[in-house]
């Protein structure tokens, strides 16, 4: 009986591995900065800022998390709609008489909660990375696009392409990677970069 093999996936291209490589890097510069400290370190705050180590590794995740399921499913992935009767205006002026879930969620992303330890948040990141890589390799076209969700802080009639979400992911996590070197540097005089 002679059975086939099975296919081979195809080679990413030279672009495809170039903008994971990139996000590949940034995200490395992220962990230097969280390494060697414990739970209570990764949720101090030792800045006039409310950031924390932990709370930026916990909100790069969720980023990434986001940003693949707008890949995969569309705006419908991203769901910013406000409670009844409050509107932008409200939570920008902050007299919304209750707050979104997903507003709440995304504050607390930024703090480590009670029972929450650095371990787990890498282990998340660490997930969330491993299924960026399975997506962005199995899409067949960096070009393809969905609409932007409808949120005053995407451009109206707008539409990002998988190349431009890796893009943004690269740019996110590089930038709160520098967060995360000057909370280092802060909290015990040590240098990621």
């Amino acid at each position: 009986m002679t059975t086939t093999p099975p296919a081979a996936s195809p080679a990413p291209d030279a672009e495809r591995n170039d903008l994971l490589a990139a996000l590949a890097t940034a995200r490395a510069a992220l962990l230097r900065s969280v390494e060697g400290i414990d739970d209570a370190q990764a949720g101090e705050t030792p800045t006039v800022s409310t950031l924390c180590l932990g709370g930026l590794v916990k909100h790069v995740t969720a980023m990434e998390e986001n940003w693949l399921n707008f890949v995969a499913q569309g705006p419908s992935a991203m769901d910013y709609t406000l409670p009844e009767g409050v509107t932008w205006d409200d939570i920008v002026a902050g007299t919304a008489h209750t707050y979104p879930q997903w507003m709440i969620d995304h504050e607390k992303g930024f703090r480590m909660q009670p029972g929450e330890t650095l371990a787990g948040a890498l282990r998340a990141y660490e997930e969330a990375a491993a299924r960026t890589e399975k997506v962005i390799l199995a899409v067949p076209d960096l070009s393809a696009a969905h609409p932007l969700p409808e949120a005053p802080w995407e451009e109206p009639g707008g539409e990002w392409s998988v190349r431009r979400v890796l893009t943004h992911m690269i740019i996110e996590t590089a930038q709160h990677a520098g967060h995360a070197d000057i909370l280092r540097e802060t909290l015990d005089g040590r240098r990621a970069s």
